[in-house]
């Protein structure tokens, strides 16, 4: 990524307070913040969810069994 230096940076916040105007911009930078916190909030979500999951397909097969076991225990017997 570029480096920026204190010009770069001051001629990017005048252009965007002329294109938007300066009553606009804080709403503007409030809307990406929330969206980042969602996004932050969402990914998170989805990193626990691979977590979860069993490592290996023994496991995986192993937890299949156990719920087996289970139904077959709450079917009812005729």
């Amino acid at each position: 990524m570029a480096d920026l230096g204190a010009g770069e940076i001051l001629i990017i916040a005048l252009v965007l307070v002329i294109l938007f105007g300066s009553k606009k911009l804080p709403d503007m930078a409030r809307s990406i913040g929330r969206s980042l916190r969602v996004f932050k909030a969402e990914t998170g979500k989805l990193r626990e969810d691979d977590d979860a999951q069993p490592a290996s397909l023994e496991e995986q097969a192993r937890l299949l069994e156990e719920q087996a076991a289970r139904l077959r225990a709450q079917a009812p017997q005729s």
